[in-house]
């Protein structure tokens, strides 16, 4: 009989605890959890205290039999499953579904994949804690009932295949209203006056340069003008200087949601990105728990710390520190994200692993550092002829403490003001040299949009989502097409600079590039439909404070201070009763639809809304004798703002540039930009070319280009069908027939021997289950079977 069997749910973590038991010790993977709630219907018992309806899946049946017969030879089972509330709840399925005796059952939770740390665990055993399992249950719970009750209102109302989700929504919340407000935003202008002087720097008289600015902005230009004449004749004298000591604190070490930010702003990693390889880490032994809200450090970490940095650095630069957790609810786990052996700096491991492990490293070590002392100085500088004043600020790091090793990095916000360098020596009374003073405009900044990392810090000062929440939300708006990462090239913008210099007044025209941004979050047109659907419709599931009332909930189910199903109970019976007003309510228009105007030919109605495949403009209504025309909008237009000339251009697509092999060549434009249409291929017209100005020749130069691409894909063609080749795709080699896609099963031919009558073969063999088309691939079904595969996920 096998002694001990433990039961983790990653392979990768498996295999890292089994380095540190003996042979007494047979540690198996559940690759997560071995049951979830139904997929088919609510998976919920609504009139039976809404009790969850669990089934395990046809992919994990075999996993859970050979667990079985592993548990069932076992003198004990430790289910070492992660210490967050999910990790609970995977040890008690286990618990459920592989019938264990709780006599021979015991549950270990650590926090860190350390032999030290498994064996404490081990002397330290506990038994499944019902209250953490219940709080994961009813967030499953809550969020099935808010997605499944939700999501066919949205097929309803607006187009199949959409989602709803009580976490997720109000995330897409936040960056509609952020987006909507910087549409809205109304910029400023205003003049800021820099000045620089020269003083005296040495006995030599050599002169040295002190930069200031004025403690005014002018609304307008002539005021800023008569500023600067003023100061043509006015002298500049030392009027005041302060001298302050100031210090800085290090940043406590990581969270979750701190990792996250700091991860994208200094590695450029997007969130879920973090979360995978910080995952990793973990498995290895190389960071301690990475789904956490606390920045406690144990004592072993605070004296290990101080080791590090009396050694390396000097006992100077060590100051021990405990950090408090201000978040609220924190709960996930009890101690910070950091590396297990902090004398270890680097680890061995691919690129992104290094330098994740490092920034974690540097972080830990930094917040156990010496507070950094500088000096900071501010000079005023009086106008002899007026009553502003300049002012000239300079800082003199005196101990550099933990910026030795680390600084924190920050959202680029506004303008950079800060000077880390000193002031030249001077005295009040001084009268110092004006050298050259500048006006230059200058203007308000709209809010800048969310990035990944952002939106993580605005959801966790919301108390929206926790920890394990952050990266599955972020992704899952993505991927339902809600929100999209938009590049933005910036736009050219002009402003004025007025210069005195040398007793002369110069004024010139400039231009800067504004708005440029990459990787931030804009919401789609589906997700503003969306959006102002459930805000209107459902305003208390979309209410911030309900999403954070519910994560309080959850923390108090896990304390084991409410009832879980009295919880979801006083949640279902409001909501239930407005989903079902919703669906009987009547609308005049489409849910999201706009009327732009009139069609000036025909005189009919001209609207936008989204279809069944993405926003698209339409001429005519539903009900008229004549059939409606329908253009999708481009990639770049919205329907919030476009107008009715923008709209009618849509319609001047496809049109027909010539012929050429004797077939049509079409110009016209989808969701996805414009194209050539020639033989039923469409290839995709460049950014730079104008659809509507495109020539035949410039046509037939993008066709052939796509020919050789496609050519330089095709690994063979076969003489006694046109329609069949072999080609190499992105996931291998496949056979393309009529449009559609068909896999090379494994141990055929190579492909560039397979006959004619071998590919034959395989289609038929294959039947109705052709490959998924592949990207890249010319096939048109293979597409369509693709996109009905997804909306049918998205529907489940």
């Amino acid at each position: 009989m096998q002694k001990n069997l433990v039961i983790v749910e990653s392979p990768a973590k498996a295999k890292t605890i089994e380095k540190f038991l003996g042979k007494e010790y047979k540690v198996l993977s559940s690759y997560g959890h071995i049951r979830d709630l139904q997929k088919k219907g609510l998976g919920i018992d609504i009139e039976n205290e809404f009790n969850p309806i669990y089934e395990i899946p046809a992919d994990k049946k075999k996993l859970v039999d050979d667990l079985k017969k592993e548990a069932a030879t076992a003198s004990m089972v430790w289910l070492a499953s992660d210490e967050d509330r999910e990790g609970e709840a995977i040890a008690w399925h286990l618990h459920e579904v592989l019938n264990l005796n709780k006599d021979n059952t015991k549950r270990i939770v650590f926090h860190e994949i350390t032999k030290k740390a498994i064996l404490e665990a081990i002397e330290n055993p506990r038994f499944i804690d019902y209250n953490l399992v219940n709080a994961q249950q009813a967030r499953r719970v809550l969020d099935r009932i808010v997605g499944f009750e939700l999501s066919p209102v949205l097929w309803k109302k607006i187009k199949p295949a959409l989602s709803a989700g009580r976490v997720q929504s109000v995330a897409v919340r936040l960056i509609v209203e952020r987006e909507r407000e910087i549409k809205n935003f109304t910029t400023e202008s205003s003049y800021r006056i820099t000045a620089s002087f020269l003083l005296p720097g040495s006995a030599q008289g050599e002169l040295v340069e002190l930069k200031a600015e004025l403690n005014k902005r002018p609304k307008i230009k002539e005021e800023a003008l008569n500023i600067l004449n003023d100061c043509n004749s006015a002298s500049f004298t030392i009027d005041d200087l302060v001298t302050k000591p100031g210090k800085r604190s290090p940043a406590p070490p990581f969270t979750t949601s701190t990792l996250q930010q700091e991860a994208a702003r200094k590695l450029g990693y997007s969130v879920s990105q973090t979360m995978m390889i910080a995952q990793r880490l973990y498995e290895s032994g190389k960071i301690t728990y990475m789904r956490t809200d606390s920045v406690n450090l144990s004592g072993f970490a605070i004296h290990a710390a101080q080791e590090v940095i009396t050694e390396t650095m000097g006992k100077e630069y060590s100051q021990p520190r405990n950090y408090q957790t201000k978040t609220k609810g924190a709960q996930e786990a009890h101690e910070a994200i950091r590396p297990t052996n902090l004398a270890m700096p680097q680890i061995e491991g691919n690129a992104q692993e290094k330098n994740l492990y490092q920034l974690i490293w540097k972080r830990t070590v930094a917040s156990q550092m010496s507070e950094a002392q500088f000096e900071k100085t501010t000079a005023t500088i009086a106008i002899s002829n007026r009553d502003e004043r300049f002012t000239a600020t300079g800082e003199v790091i005196k101990f550099d403490g933990f910026l030795k090793l680390y600084i924190e990095s920050v959202d680029e916000d506004g303008e950079d003001d800060k000077s880390d360098s000193s002031l030249p020596p001077m005295h009040i009374g001084e009268v110092i040299e004006m050298d050259q003073i500048a006006a230059t405009e200058r203007f308000s900044q709209a809010p800048a949009r969310y990035s990944e990392a952002s939106l993580v810090r605005k959801m966790e000062e919301l108390g929206i989502g926790r920890p394990s929440t952050y990266a599955p939300t972020i992704s899952t708006i993505q991927q339902r097409e809600y929100v999209e990462k938009g590049e933005r090239e910036g736009e050219k913008r002009s402003f004025v600079q007025i210069t005195l210099k040398e007793g002369k007044i110069k004024e010139a025209n400039q231009t800067e590039t504004t708005g440029s941004e990459k990787g931030k979050l804009v919401p789609t047109d589906i997700g503003m439909v969306v959006n102002d659907y459930l805000l209107d419709s459902f305003p208390k599931i979309l209410n911030f404070n309900f999403t954070a009332k519910a994560e309080k909930d959850f923390d108090s189910i896990a304390e084991g201070e409410i009832q879980w199903q009295e919880c979801i109970r006083t949640f279902y019976e409001e909501f239930h009763k407005s989903v079902s007003d919703a669906i009987e309510a009547k609308t005049e228009h489409k849910v999201g639809e706009r009327i732009l105007g009139s069609d000036p030919k025909s005189g009919r109605p001209v609207s936008v809304k989204i279809g069944r495949f993405g926003a698209v403009a339409q001429i005519g209504a539903g009900s008229d004798e004549e059939k409606p025309q329908f253009a999708s909008i481009k990639k770049d237009q919205s329907i919030e703002t476009i107008t009715l000339e923008e709209a009618l251009e849509l319609f001047k697509l496809p049109r027909q540039v010539g012929s050429y092999e004797e077939k049509v060549v079409t110009v016209g434009v989808g969701r996805f930009g414009p194209y050539i249409r020639h033989n039923n291929v469409f290839v995709s017209i460049p950014k730079e070319t104008d659809p509507m100005e495109i020539t035949l020749e410039e046509s037939i130069v993008l066709i052939e280009l796509k020919r050789k691409k496609e050519k330089e894909k095709q690994i063979k063609v076969f003489a006694e069908e046109a329609e069949l080749e072999i080609c190499n795709g992105r996931f291998g080699p496949y056979i393309i027939y009529k449009g559609t896609n068909y896999k090379i099963p494994k141990g055929s031919k190579e492909p560039a021997l397979l006959t004619f009558e071998d590919c034959k073969q395989i289609i038929e063999e294959a039947g109705t289950k052709p490959a998924k088309a592949t990207k890249g691939s010319k096939g048109t079904k293979g597409s369509k079977e693709t996109k009905t595969t997804k909306a049918k996920k998205a529907t489940k």
